[in-house]
């Protein structure tokens, strides 16, 4: 997957939590949950565009360091609405937690992969 197809993935990620967050109640749990998963998912689109920036090896790894505690925010605020049953309708929820878990598993082996770079030895 290209870096392009990844920040087009993010983006559309962050787009259908909004959706599911228009869904929620309009009551205080309802904002509450809203504001949160709607900053942390946008933040895992908005982190890995400023990721793809990045100066370095090392400042690249730290940037999707940064994505990856806000995807995991993202999983804790999916399964605070599922398991609290706020909602009606829940059938949303699988599918993003399951793009959620294959989005971190990208991020961790990229993280992975630059750091063997930076490990191995300059010829």
């Amino acid at each position: 997957m290209t870096a392009e197809q990844l920040k087009d993935r993010t983006k559309k990620y962050a787009l259908e939590i909004i959706k599911l967050a228009n869904e929620l109640p309009n009551n205080r749990v309802g904002w509450t949950f809203s504001d949160q998963i709607v900053r942390s998912s946008t933040s895992v689109a908005a982190n890995y565009r400023a990721a793809c920036r990045a100066k370095s090896d090392r400042d690249f790894i730290s940037k999707l360091e940064t994505v990856s505690e806000e995807a995991d925010e993202t999983m804790f605020w999916l399964e605070m609405i599922a398991e609290s049953e706020i909602m009606k309708d829940c059938s949303k929820i699988p599918p993003l937690i399951k793009e959620t878990d294959e989005l971190l598993s990208i991020f961790v082996a990229s993280k992975k992969t630059v750091k063997n770079r930076l490990m191995m030895p300059k010829k």
